[in-house]
């Protein structure tokens, strides 16, 4: 399992953010191929697409192995619309360049482009992982604090559910929390197609906390779910 640590996050909460990206080994494609217009033709679907007002899509094309495109995107929970579509432009012009497949994590979505078109709801991808953390030290007691955010997690995990918008459903969930002086901010998301959306939060919550040092706040991120939890708000009301 590969699990990346990057020690540093941005203290400014709404931005769109470019956070990681990984381009997968499945080859290289040539310009004019199948495989570029099968790719170019997803693209120029979204267009005309209403995957904004969800901020879920999960496309395919191709007849073989050699010209297959699988793409999934996902936008945060509070980003629809306006704000999912300029994210996951962004992301298909950062994406990487004559790779097959890759992913690509901006602050407000995720991008997936592969050749392998797996089946529906997907299995937990527990290899394209990786986590960031606030470099702030807690204050006080560091193990109540992680167990008071644990303890919110599993509420906001509770929470979550198929939630309407337009007819359309998501996995989100997300609040605030009084914590003494201070209050904690959360979220947790799958994308629609996750098998078991509350094992892969249950999975990523803990490995905010593996190595005991606790922050002011971290995320975990992946292709199935990603958990965040702050002492400043990050999110859209």
């Amino acid at each position: 399992m590969q699990f990346l640590i990057i020690q540093s996050v941005s203290s400014l909460n709404l931005t769109n953010e470019y956070l990681s990206h990984k381009c997968l080994n499945q080859g290289k494609y040539n310009s004019g191929s199948e495989y570029e217009n099968n790719l170019n033709s997803i693209f120029h679907d979204f267009s005309t697409s209403d995957y904004a007002e969800t901020g879920f899509l999960d496309a395919s094309l191709g007849k073989t192995t050699a010209d297959s495109v699988t793409l999934t995107l996902q936008c945060r929970g509070d980003s629809y619309r306006s704000n999912c579509r300029t994210c996951v432009d962004t992301a298909i012009s950062g994406r990487c360049p004559s790779n097959k497949g890759g992913i690509i994590w901006y602050d407000q979505c995720l991008l997936y482009i592969t050749t392998i078109k797996e089946k529906s709801p997907f299995k937990i991808n527990y290899e394209n992982i990786f986590s960031m953390h606030n470099p702030n030290n807690v204050r006080e007691d560091a193990k109540l604090f992680a167990m008071r955010v644990r303890d919110f997690f599993s509420e906001l995990t509770l929470k979550v559910k198929k939630i309407t918008n337009n007819g359309l459903l998501n996995f989100y969930s997300a609040g605030e929390k009084k914590l003494g002086k201070n209050k904690l901010y959360a979220m947790v998301q799958c994308i629609e197609l996750t098998r078991d959306c509350k094992s892969c939060l249950a999975w990523s919550i803990t490995k905010l906390f593996k190595n005991n040092d606790i922050k002011q706040g971290g995320r975990v991120l992946g292709t199935n779910c990603n958990v965040r939890y702050e002492l400043y708000p990050f999110l859209r009301s």
